[in-house]
């Protein structure tokens, strides 16, 4: 088939790698020649409604990789071409209220919130909510962009100057013990599979490693999250990979995001599962049947390759290490690429890890 990808950045990339055995070929709607995507395909420059037309008319099915991807795109494009996930999914995802809304219909928990339009409104919340809370603008918020933590009420106008005016969302702070996510892949047909929980270490708002699976999970904590994920997949009927970030919490479980995509966090399944993320999107866009989600190697970490590339030589000379690079340019806070790490042991896993630790914070 002939797929199109709305975005050409490094998960448009990473799908065209894990396209290509399966043979199918690749189009992306991009925002200039030189995105990391446009050697893997044939590239549209979005710039008009001919040319999102074009690129519409030579796809069989359109995917996206980002959940900021513009929603009136994905209506004209889905009059010429299936895409998957739907505009309910990005629709639903791409806004932290109605995101919010949607898993407190369906009893799953989450941060309590309160929507502000005003610095008046903010005050409104806060009392209602408390400090620390954290303010997020309600869309376009990515690896700790448009986000500002409030711990004392002396920093409330300075944290809406922060949001520029921009409809947000106040959170309440959540104490927790590490950061999990949990991604998994639906099919055409209603099929679905999960992969382990992984735990996440984040660094002013980006992430920067991943070890999966996460240890010391029970059978029951990882069956409750699958239990959020089944009822959020099928309550809004998405095909393709979607993603849940949690809390854990002593007491809970508690969803703080939802990504309608392919994931960071799973970065590791490319040499660590038995089918990465990126096929089993492709598989599930593409209507055939879904690959196994399980683990090759008992332990697996990723780490980000965040503003430089840094020793890339000895990424190369580290046992188990595979380097990813995304044909980016350095600069403060890029993600430039990553490194999976894969082995059966846990110290040699940190061992590994620890002789990598330049590209960690």
């Amino acid at each position: 088939m002939k797929i199109g990808v709305l975005g050409a950045g490094q998960l448009g990339r990473m799908l065209a790698l894990s396209a290509y055995p399966l043979g199918h070929q690749m189009r992306f709607l991009a925002l200039s020649e030189e995105d990391p995507s446009s050697l893997l395909g044939k590239t549209y420059i979005n710039s008009n409604a001919d040319v999102i037309k074009l690129f519409s008319d030579d796809s069989d099915v359109v995917t996206y990789e980002s959940e900021n991807t513009d929603v009136s795109i994905v209506k004209d494009v889905s009059k010429k071409s299936n895409v998957f996930p739907s505009e309910r999914s990005l629709y639903l995802t791409q806004h932290r209220g109605r995101e919010k809304e949607l898993l407190s219909e369906l009893n799953i928990p989450c941060t309590p919130y309160q929507t502000v339009n005003s610095v008046s409104e903010l005050k409104n919340a806060i009392k209602s909510i408390g400090l620390p809370a954290i303010l997020k603008t309600t869309r376009d918020g990515y690896d700790g962009k448009g986000q500002f933590h409030i711990k004392f009420e002396s920093q409330i106008d300075e944290a809406w100057g922060h949001m520029s005016g921009n409809e947000s969302i106040l959170e309440g702070f959540v104490k927790f013990e590490r950061e999990l996510s949990l991604i998994a892949v639906r099919g055409l047909d209603g099929s679905l599979k999960y992969y382990p929980l992984v735990e996440n270490t984040h660094h002013e708002g980006i992430l920067r490693l991943t070890v999966a699976p996460a240890q010391n999970i029970s059978k029951s904590l990882q069956k409750k999250a699958e239990g959020y994920m089944h009822s959020l997949i099928n309550e809004i009927n998405h095909v393709g990979v979607l993603t849940i970030e949690l809390f854990d919490s002593k007491d809970e479980l508690i969803v703080n995001e939802i990504a309608p995509r392919v994931h960071n966090s799973g970065h590791w399944t490319i040499e660590g599962a038995q089918t990465s993320q990126f096929e089993n999107h492709i598989r599930a866009i593409t209507n055939s049947p879904l690959g196994e989600t399980s683990i090759k190697h008992q332990f697996n970490a990723m780490i980000n390759i965040i503003g430089e590339h840094g020793a890339t030589q000895k990424v190369l000379e580290t046992e188990n290490a595979h380097l990813h690079l995304y044909d980016k340019e350095e600069r403060q806070d890029r993600k430039l690429g990553h490194i999976t790490i894969t082995s059966n042991s846990f110290d040699a896993l940190n061992k590994s890890i620890d002789s990598l630790k330049e590209y960690l914070p």
